[in-house]
């Protein structure tokens, strides 16, 4: 009997609302373990908000807004939803040519149709493509990013002006020009930095960053170092809570819209590996495509209340968890603590130095950084070698969109060329107690004689083609049989057909005959819309059974048998 729709929506949306609750006796360590991320979360969202190039406040208010609306919808409880330096550096790339004093509402808007295109992505179950990233495009991707923060906050530590059209064109300028370097920035920088790295293996850990940030900043003001640029020359920071934004969709253009790709590409894949970096307390599994709506969501909220954009954050589901998180709402309760830290200290926010937001980033960057991942990719192999550093070089030189694109792009075809690779065609010798002995398959088909094959790997696209170019060749064999195993495969693409067609054809110029052995009901019934390989030549087609080798073994011995009635 089929579940009436409106039923399961409702038994959905009870299981949803079953979810919300907290589990017994979670609540207040939840509640607890929101202070510490909300209090971390103040230096690393205005950090994140200098690299998408607006006021530091977007940055707060997109985690109080994607912690609330992630933290509500995800399936990893435990994942926080908050901003991200490779979120905010997409983001920031894809506005370059934004003027500043439009920038904020561009951002807007692109953080509302990077949430929308993840919630697309949720809906039209798209999680399963994440396994088609390599680690290696990942891994060049993820080290680029945090070379270009790196290089691209040097300027900032330093207090200078420099130009270049990307990070490592602003780094030379400011290596080729020292005097440009601010020497009371560079002090309160070089200081964060410090307190920062001496933190990061202490009991205070988690409050580093706030701690990098405060302490320099108040040096700053009992010295009267004026000199010292600060959150306030951003832009005036509001008092209160933002009012709800409805995006201009004027503002849409192609390099706004590829960068909102780009930003839900980076998130989603991204957000996957926190999620699995935390797994539910109470041994559930986590839905991917669940957690690419929540991440949707988050972003549209943060959006629509003038933030900027978010995605599952690494260090900020581990400051969670470390506080002891034990549900979903401890992210909720940070973005709630958050929002009151930023109503209570509005004022204060203004005065925090720029140098120590760039030291924040520096910091988080190079502790992002898996040098050993990028060894051992290196030493795997040629392919993973190229892919690696391929995608390494075009984060650094080109725009974040783009580079994305090219990833993808890269993805698709170490998939393709992986398929070709992994392609090797056996040749099975049958015993009289019916099993099988593999061998080298033949490069030449033998006369009068059946040759069983069996080919493990892809047979679509570049794999159909590495199989037409390893199949033995019948010129000038005399009434060759081939029997070609293909149990397992649920499915031939366009140019398997075109191979098998060919290959027959070939065979009926010699007097041969192709058999086809294994076939799946699925399989058989495209050989039968197809048509090709069936109108090429002698061919016999033997159905899978549920007995493994039983269809192979009956297609041997008719071949034999057609050799010798000849």
């Amino acid at each position: 009997m089929t579940t009436p729709p409106d039923t399961a929506r409702l038994r959905g949306l009870r299981q949803g609302l079953r979810d919300l609750r907290p589990e017994p006796g979670t609540l207040r360590s939840d509640l607890v373990a929101g202070v510490p991320g909300a209090i971390s979360s103040v230096p690393d969202g205005m950090a994140a908000s200098l690299l998408a190039g607006v006021n530091p406040v977007h940055g707060l208010y997109a985690g109080i807004f994607g912690r609330i609306g992630g933290g509500l919808t995800a399936s990893s409880r435990l994942m926080v939803i908050t901003t991200t330096s490779a979120a905010a550096l997409a983001a920031g790339s894809a506005l370059t040519s934004v003027p500043f004093d439009e920038r904020p509402r561009s951002l807007f808007l692109l953080t509302v149709v990077a949430g929308i295109a993840m919630v697309a992505a949720g809906v039209l179950r798209f999680g399963r493509y994440v396994r088609f990233v390599p680690h290696s495009v990942m891994i060049g991707f993820l080290t680029g990013i945090a070379a270009n923060i790196v290089l691209g906050q040097l300027a900032h530590l330093c207090g200078a002006e420099v130009s270049g059209p990307f990070a490592l064109a602003k780094a030379w300028d400011l290596v080729t020009h020292p005097g440009l370097i601010e020497p009371a920035s560079l002090a309160a920088g070089l200081l964060a930095l410090a307190i920062l790295f001496g933190l990061a293996r202490t009991r205070l850990a988690a409050y580093a960053s706030l701690v990098a940030v405060v302490v320099p900043t108040a040096v700053a003001l009992a010295v009267g170092a004026t000199s010292i640029a600060q959150v306030d020359d951003t832009g005036e920071i509001p008092t209160g809570l933002p009012a709800p934004y409805v995006p201009h969709l004027s503002d849409l253009s192609f390099d706004l819209v590829t960068g909102a790709l780009a930003v839900a590409a980076l998130v989603l894949i991204q957000g996957a590996g926190v999620s699995e970096s935390a797994p539910n307390p109470d041994g559930s599994r986590s839905v991917t495509n669940r957690d690419f709506v929540a991440q949707g969501v988050g972003n549209v909220l943060a959006g629509l209340f003038r933030g900027q954009p978010v995605g599952g954050s690494v260090g900020q589901t581990a400051v969670s968890v470390a506080a002891g998180a034990r549900g979903r709402w401890a992210a909720i309760s940070a973005g709630v603590w958050l929002a009151v830290i930023l109503v209570a200290l509005s004022g204060v926010v203004g005065q925090v130095l720029m140098p120590t937001l760039a030291a924040v980033l520096i910091a988080a960057a190079i502790g992002s950084l898996r040098t050993g991942d990028f060894r051992a990719i290196l030493r795997t192999g040629r392919v993973s070698q190229v892919a690696v550093i391929t995608t390494l070089v075009a984060t650094l030189l080109l725009p974040v969109a783009a580079a994305v694109g090219l990833g993808v792009a890269l993805s698709l075809l170490m998939q393709l060329n992986q398929e070709a690779l992994d392609l090797r065609i056996v040749a099975l010798d049958p015993d009289d107690a019916g099993r099988f002995h593999e061998r080298e398959a033949p490069t030449v088909l033998p006369s009068r004689a059946v040759t069983l094959l069996d080919v493990y790997g892809s047979l679509f696209y570049a794999g159909a083609r590495t199989l037409q170019a390893h199949l033995p060749d019948p010129t000038g064999a005399q009434r060759p049989a081939v029997v070609l195993r293909l149990r397992g495969r649920a499915m031939l693409g366009a140019t398997a057909f075109v191979v098998l067609s060919d290959y027959a054809r070939r065979l009926a110029e010699v007097d041969g005959r192709l058999y086809l052995s294994g076939v799946a009901p699925e399989v058989l019934e495209q050989l039968h819309r197809n048509a090709t390989v069936e109108e090429a030549g002698e061919v016999r087609v033997f159905e899978a059974t549920t007995t493994v080798g039983e269809s192979s073994t009956e297609a041997y011995r008719a071949a034999q048998a057609w050799i010798a009635r000849g």
